[in-house]
């Protein structure tokens, strides 16, 4: 296993749409391994193909209860929603309000390529809709409703949300 280097906004890679994954090939195997130790090594939650210069439709997430794979990732459901501070590995340093929904259905392949659905609430179901969105050259800058700013200014500023 290995840290990929995470490409950052402005890289051309973040804005392209993936190409599915047919099948599981060693290569594949270990870019998967390598995504989930870079993915700890810079304490994110999730960490998408695009992010380490791969143009595949391969997910890693874990929101603390061990790392969950999604090969070739579609959203079937999604309701509720969620409004609050969102930031990326690719976009370091800096937080914004992001509205998500609150619950999400997804169907993938898991790494040795068996179809499973999956369902998540919460900060799972904005883990899995941020990184779909990678997948399709979507940033959550994209979907800001505030402006982007240095994580530590946005959550003084917000810290008024979080009280209530």
């Amino acid at each position: 296993m290995a840290i990929r280097n995470i490409r950052t906004e402005g890289d051309e890679i973040l804005r392209k749409k993936c190409r599915e994954i047919t099948e599981m090939t060693p290569k594949l195997a270990t870019l998967i391994d390598d995504m989930i130790e870079t993915m700890y090594e810079a304490n994110g939650v999730g960490l998408a193909g695009p992010q380490v210069g791969v143009l595949k439709r391969v997910v890693v997430i874990d929101v603390g209860d061990g790392p969950i794979v999604l090969i070739n990732p579609v959203i079937l459901e999604t309701s509720g929603e969620q409004t609050g501070g969102e930031g990326c590995l690719s976009v370091p340093g800096k937080t914004a309000t992001v509205t998500r929904p609150n619950y999400v259905k997804v169907k993938a392949f898991d790494r040795d390529m068996k179809e499973y659905t999956m369902e998540g609430i919460e900060l799972l179901a904005r883990a899995v809709c941020h990184e779909c969105d990678h997948l399709d050259g979507i940033l959550y800058v994209d979907k800001a409703e505030s402006p982007v700013m240095d994580t530590d200014d946005y959550y003084e500023q917000h810290q008024d949300d979080n009280e209530e």
